[in-house]
């Protein structure tokens, strides 16, 4: 990873803006989530207008031109616009028109995938430079009216990885548990809706603790795999990076992980919400900011989310 990059939406929301009128508190959303304040993007802040920005930060931090990248690796799943994908406009507006380009849904977990395969084909040598992006619009995917809607939130999070004279990226352990996609999962089809347009919006529905007792169990036992898969001891990891799902979960999680005393853990969640596949990136930059995550650190990313999929690696922070 040579290089990182942010976009945080302009409007900023706190609890207290969310639950007026509601039966819920901001006691409560910090209890049960630990969100405090997160982005909601505005009309022009799309899908492809955060992630370009995020990209080209990205490049910058890098010291490369849009001309080097040969592959541009989309991670969203609230492209609500299905077709054409949103990775072809991406890299035509950051200038990088000889790139190979294309869309990863793997939900939350989609930037970690992303990670195992531009470091795929980075080490194959089918490219030289892939901008890998992570990118949501979840207030496009959620009720309003739920308690989603105080979970969830927007924002892009970009890396461009390339090659090194050293291992900078670890294996990447994945996989994916489709026995229980219901757990994640939209309420109806878009052909539903069409031939019912009675019927509500398909929003995104979430089985809240059932997801909580899989993700305490899987995030540990995942980490533990990626750092052995790296040929690393848990005492060198300097910080942990997990999909900012909940503020409880990723807590819970670290305890159980065998973490050193005083290694930080990413809490972006906090102050972003739950940004799907911009939180890791976001999760890390905000580490690199705060002087928490250092260049050359290594830190555990574990990315999992809706299919149910996961995927996890040690990566050194850029």
């Amino acid at each position: 990873m040579i290089g990182i990059g942010a976009y945080r939406p302009r409007t900023i929301v706190c609890n207290d803006d969310l639950v007026r009128g509601t039966t819920y508190t901001d006691d409560w959303v910090r209890r049960r989530t630990g969100v405090v304040r997160r982005g909601h993007a505005a009309a022009d802040e799309t899908i492809t207008e955060m992630a370009s920005r995020a990209g080209s930060r990205a490049m910058a931090a890098a010291g490369i031109s849009a001309d080097a990248v040969d592959m541009v690796l989309v991670a969203s799943m609230s492209d609500l616009r299905q077709t054409p994908a949103a990775a072809p406009e991406i890299a035509f507006r950051l200038g990088a028109r000889r790139a190979a380009a294309l869309d990863i849904d793997a939900a939350c977990a989609g930037f970690s995938y992303g990670v195992g395969m531009a470091d795929a084909l980075v080490r194959a040598g089918t490219v030289r430079h892939v901008l890998l992006i992570g990118v949501d619009r979840m207030t496009d995917m959620v009720s309003r009216e739920g308690s989603a809607a105080l979970l969830f939130a927007d924002g892009a999070g970009a890396m461009v990885i390339g090659p090194g004279d050293t291992m900078g990226i670890g294996p990447t352990v994945w996989g994916a548990d489709g026995a229980r996609r219901e757990l994640i999962a939209h309420g109806a089809s878009w052909r539903d809706y069409r031939d019912r347009p009675e019927q509500p919006w398909p929003t995104m529905q979430m089985a809240g603790r059932e997801v909580f007792r899989w993700a305490i169990d899987t995030v540990p036992e995942l980490g533990r795999r990626a750092v052995e898969a790296a040929g690393l001891e848990m005492a060198q990891v300097r910080a942990f990076v997990p999909h900012q799902a909940n503020l409880r979960i990723i807590e819970r999680a670290a305890e159980r992980l065998g973490l050193s005393a005083g290694t930080p853990v990413a809490d972006d969640i906090i102050n972003a919400g739950n940004t799907s596949a911009a939180s890791i990136p976001l999760a890390l930059e905000q580490l690199r900011q705060a002087g928490r995550a250092h260049r050359g650190d290594w830190a555990l990313l574990v990315g999992f989310g809706a299919g149910l999929a996961y995927a996890a690696q040690v990566v050194q922070v850029p």
